[in-house]
């Protein structure tokens, strides 16, 4: 299968809800992504906490880096992404992990291989070796397939090869 055709492939399946949907875990102060959104849609934070508000900004599928400021309430949770401040839906973020995984299993002289896509056919963007620690899970995975971030690069890693810390 091809870059391109693979590419196609994931979209269509996140596009469809196959892949990609998390369930929602959010906790203040914490780095969260967004989760459940299709990806021709986008989730919009609002000014306060009503569907009805002004947009604040808008976020792509998969975009990291949203802090929750403080307690939610009821649904809507108080957030900002560095530029903007405003308020989310919680169903539609949810949190990375904390940096506390590291690569097991791998034999002797051999590497874990981050990946971009979750294919063993995808190209590899970087190997880790078996010693490396302080991986971060973000909140997608399909199959055996978690999307990882260490180093601030960020792919997709079998998840047999993961265990905390």
């Amino acid at each position: 299968m091809t870059k391109w055709m693979a590419l196609l492939v994931l979209a269509a399946l996140s596009l469809f809800g196959l892949i990609g949907l998390a369930t929602a875990q959010v906790v203040p102060g914490e780095e969260h992504c967004v989760v459940n959104v299709r990806s021709d849609d986008r989730l919009n934070m609002r000014e306060r906490p009503r569907a009805d508000a002004p947009i604040a900004a808008r976020k792509r599928y998969g975009e990291c880096g949203i802090l929750v400021t403080g307690p939610c309430r009821g649904s809507w949770c108080p957030v900002e992404d560095g530029h903007s401040l405003g308020w989310v839906q919680k169903r539609y973020i949810s949190m990375v992990s904390p940096a506390m995984y590291c690569v097991t299993g791998v034999a002797r002289g051999d590497t874990l291989n981050l990946r971009a896509w979750p294919s063993p056919q995808s190209r590899v963007l970087a190997q880790l070796s078996r010693r490396t620690c302080g991986i971060a899970l973000l909140p997608y995975a399909t199959g055996s397939w978690q999307k990882v971030r260490i180093d601030g690069r960020q792919g997709w890693a079998n998840r047999r090869y993961l265990s905390g810390e």
